[in-house]
This record gives structure tokens, C-alpha cells and sequence, in this order.
């Protein structure tokens, strides 16, 4: 007669997340369209409906209220269609407004124009000397600016940060051009010192930004090609929730498993200007 030894079943061992407050700005769509072509999402040929921008930005702006954010306000301006991008207008630690620097002449007004708010807000602003586009190359990774470069950010801003900051800033470099900034091809899901964790593309880095990725975070959440052809990288986390693009249904299931609350949220007319939720989405850290 055998006995059967049953075996213990394996802990769970997905650290519990838990959501933390966050105050961002915002950028109402009122004067959006497709009028120029500066990266590979914008046709100004085709079509926009800036209505439609409109409502599918406040439901964004909305759910960011329901989650308890401090939500602040810049007031649009007429000519700058591309100005409900906020996270390119600056980035903002430590109560300091490191102030952005556009590549093209179609955003560059749009920098003045977040540094003024900054000022009015309070913040230490800082103008910068270097080419960089805000949060849209540069997100904040436990004590760690991690910065991308290779189509908009010059690598010499990264430098000009990690002076602003006194913070170790890590250059990836970026090179399929439908991923010309950080922020879409890499997500913060939780920011926390000793628990820091992120979701990214890597065909959208060289080899060497991918190694140093794979060694720094080793628990990242590889998202495919599919989802981040939508922008489902181009999210926002409280460090439990995290609201992506109601399409990347891949990555809303590995959210799931690694015990995040996925939110989706349409912003497909928003999409044809080459931007998605964390475009929308400057934080403000003081």
C-alpha cells in the first residue's frame, strides 16, 4: 500500500500593491486637430473630430477625480493643438519645474507656456539650456530618473536633469520611431524605493537599453507588440491602479496577474495625434 505525500502549495508572492496619492496637470483638447505631421501617428490628411477629443479626454480627467487625484488645469491655447500633451511640458521633483525645451517649432511656444504655470503655481522653475520634452522622456523609477533619447530628448538634458535633481538619471535609447518618446514604450507601474517595477517594449530600445532594463527590473512585464502599437504602454499607475488603453487587452491580463487594477479608458481620437493617457498626464511632485 503507498501513501500519497501531498505537497504544500507555493505562497503568492505578488507584493500587495496599495495606491498612493498623486496631483498631475491637465490640458483640456479644446483647440485639437491634425494639422502637421511630426511623427509617425499625426496624417494631417485624415480627419479629426475635436469634440470627440474633448469627451474622451474628460473621461480621462474624470476618472483621475474618481481615484481621488489632485487634478490642476492649464488653460489651452489657441494655435498649440498639441498642448493637451501635457507630460511634455516639463518635469516637476522635489517642488522644482525643470521646464521643456521642444524639438520642433510647431510645440516649441508650448514650453514658455508651462513654465509660466509652473511659476503661478509655485514651483522652483528651472529653464533649461537643453533640447528635452518633459515627462515624456523622463519618469521617475524609485530614487531613479530613468531618460530616453534618439528622437526627441537630447542626451545633453539628461546631464542638465541630474544636475537640477542631485538623482542618478539612466539614458535608454530609443529607436522605432512610432515610440519617439519614453513614456511610449515604457510605463512607471510602481515608482516605490526597494519595490520598483515597470512595463516597456523592447524592441523600441537598442540592445544595450535593453540589457541594462532587463538587469535593473528582471520582474518587468514585457507588454507585445499589439498592445503597444496602441499606446498601452502610454499609462498612468497610482501604484495599484493603472489606467491604460481600453484595447491592450494583453496587458490589462498581466496587470491583473501581477495584482494591479487595470482601468481602460478610450482616447483613440487623441491616438491620431500620436499621444494616449500618460501624454495627457504631467505629475506634479512637490
Amino acid at each position: 500500500m503507498s501513501t500519497l505525500v501531498g505537497t504544500d502549495p507555493q505562497p503568492d508572492t505578488t507584493p500587495e500593491r496599495r495606491p498612493t496619492g498623486r496631483s498631475v496637470l491637465m490640458c483640456r483638447p479644446e483647440h485639437f486637430e491634425v494639422v502637421y505631421r511630426i511623427n509617425p501617428w499625426m496624417d494631417p490628411a485624415a480627419p479629426t473630430d475635436t469634440n470627440l477629443a474633448l469627451a474622451q479626454w474628460q473621461t480621462l480627467h474624470d476618472t483621475y477625480v474618481g481615484l481621488g487625484f489632485d487634478v490642476q488645469l492649464i488653460d489651452p491655447i489657441e494655435g498649440l493643438p498639441d498642448m493637451v500633451y501635457a507630460a511634455n511640458g516639463g518635469f516637476v521633483l522635489d517642488g522644482i519645474a525643470y521646464g521643456a525645451k521642444f524639438t520642433h517649432a510647431e510645440r516649441q511656444p508650448e514650453g514658455p507656456a508651462y513654465m509660466r504655470w509652473f511659476d503661478d503655481a509655485g514651483f522652483d522653475v528651472r529653464v533649461p539650456a537643453e533640447v528635452n520634452e518633459g515627462e515624456g522622456d523622463f519618469l521617475l523609477v524609485g530614487d531613479t530618473v530613468l531618460a530616453g533619447t534618439g528622437f526627441r530628448s537630447d542626451s545633453g538634458s539628461h546631464e542638465e536633469l541630474g544636475r537640477v535633481f542631485g538623482r542618478d538619471v539612466v539614458t535608454l535609447t530609443l529607436v522605432n520611431p512610432s515610440f519617439y518618446h519614453l513614456d511610449t514604450a515604457l510605463a512607471v507601474l510602481d515608482p516605490t524605493p526597494g519595490q520598483e517595477h515597470i512595463a516597456y517594449l523592447p524592441s523600441a530600445f537598442d540592445e544595450a537599453s535593453v540589457a541594462l532594463l532587463r538587469e535593473r527590473y528582471p520582474d518587468a512585464i514585457i507588454v507585445d507588440e499589439a498592445d503597444a502599437a496602441i499606446l498601452g504602454l502610454n499609462s498612468f499607475s497610482d501604484g495599484f491602479n493603472v489606467v491604460i488603453a481600453s484595447r491592450a487587452a494583453d496587458f490589462e491580463r498581466q496587470l491583473r496577474e501581477h495584482g494591479y487594477n487595470p482601468i481602460g479608458v478610450d482616447l483613440s481620437e487623441l491616438l491620431l495625434g500620436g499621444g494616449g493617457v500618460k501624454c495627457c498626464t504631467l505629475e506634479l511632485r512637490r
